[in-house]
Order: structure tokens, then sequence, then C-alpha cells
């Protein structure tokens, strides 16, 4: 996978311990970008760290949806297992004592242990999920019809518009990672579209996500579907 000027092939192109930026109802995918502000002190270090090395770092929730202060005594359960590393991809200074970042997807990984650090910020010994390095990935499965169906009903329900030549024109893994992380569902939804094994899963998991809030919020909305 080549992202920006750097090219993750395998396992040692990969760091071995990643600084986790934990962050609630944030979802970050391979190959895609996300755009963060960032103005807490120890994270404003993380990044400063991160930009004089191989400007990775892990994306994750905490598994409680509450980022706890300090690292003394929290343990690695406090956090979902599961993340994205990110490169940094994009970096501007507000004059405020913020940084504007954008991380662009590597792959996925898993908490192994926590490493001790004098670092302000967590780190983490982690485990890559090194299929997610075959990019792009096969699309071919994604129930396309249905997942813009189901999207065309929730902006229905919610009175929204959307450019729609541009959503034509997407491929199938732009158009499901895209949805995936701009939608505006809670940490669990969030977390559940992280860990889809694979691209088609995803998109099934985002359509009965949206089927499952519609419902909900609005009654039968079979009829937006046809």
């Amino acid at each position: 996978m080549q992202i920006g000027n750097a090219r993750y092939l395998g396992a040692k192109d990969l760091p071995t311990t990643l600084p986790v930026f934990p962050l609630t109802g944030a979802l970050l995918l391979p190959g895609a970008q996300l755009p963060l502000n960032i103005f807490e002190p120890r994270y404003l270090t993380m990044f400063d760290d991160a930009i004089a090395g191989n400007r990775i770092v892990g994306l994750v929730q905490p598994a409680s949806g509450v980022v706890r202060e300090g690292s003394g005594g929290v343990q690695i359960d406090d956090l979902c297992q599961v993340g994205c590393m990110g490169r940094i991809t994009s970096f501007g200074e507000t004059g405020d004592g913020r940084y504007l970042v954008s991380l662009t997807g590597i792959c996925r990984f898993r908490l192994i242990e926590e490493v001790a650090s004098a670092a302000p910020y967590r780190t983490f010994r982690t485990a890559p999920f090194l299929g997610d390095l075959d990019f792009p990935e096969d699309d071919s499965q994604v129930d396309r019809a249905s997942l813009l169906a189901t999207f065309k009903a929730y902006l229905d329900a919610n009175k929204l518009e959307a450019d729609w030549e541009s959503v034509e024109r997407a491929s199938n893994m732009t158009l499901v990672n895209s949805m995936a992380m701009m939608s505006p569902y809670g940490p669990a939804e969030k977390q559940a579209l992280l860990e889809a094994p694979d691209l088609k899963t995803r998109a099934e998991t985002l359509i009965a996500i949206t089927e499952i809030v519609l419902a909900r919020n609005f009654g039968d909305f079979d009829s937006t579907l046809q």
C-alpha cells in the first residue's frame, strides 16, 4: 500500500510499537483519510514525536466511551482491542496552540500489551492486520444497489441532500469506507464497521445499522427503498 511518500508492503514496513490516540466515535479505515483537531498537550507531544519519527500513530476508541486521564494503573481493556494505524499525511499549525492533521489509514491492528514509557501518552505493542496492506481490496462483491438505496432512504428521512454525480463515480471501496467514516452512528456501531473482516461485510453491516436506525426513528421505511 502506498500512503503519501511511504510504501507499506509487509510487517517489516510497520512499527512494532505504536503511540495510541484514543478518540471516541472516530473511525479510520485503511486507505481513507481522517482530519483531526489536536489540542491536548499530551497529544500535541505525541504528534510532535510521530512527525520526528515514522509519522505513524494508532487511532483506537476507549471501550467505555471515556478517555481516562493519565496512564498509571489503566488497563488495556479500557480500550477497544482493534484500532487502525494512520500515517500523518497533512499537518498544519493554527497559531493558537492547535494542530490540524490528516491521518491516512494504513492497516488495522490488535492491541497486545502496553509498553512502559516516559511519554505523556500511551504506547502499545500491536499485531497488524497484514491483509489490509493488499490494497486495493476487491470490491466486486459489494451490493452497491442496496447500499445506495439505503443511503438514499436515510437522506430522504432526514431531509438531506447528496452530490449524486460524485456518488455514482465513486468506486465501491471508496463509497463504503467514506459512508462508514462519515456515518453519524455511535461508538459501538463505528467499532463494528472497523472490525468487519472485509469490504462486503462492512457494506452489509452499514446497511443493517442504517435500516435499524430508520426503523427505530421513522417506522416503516420500506417504501423508500423501491
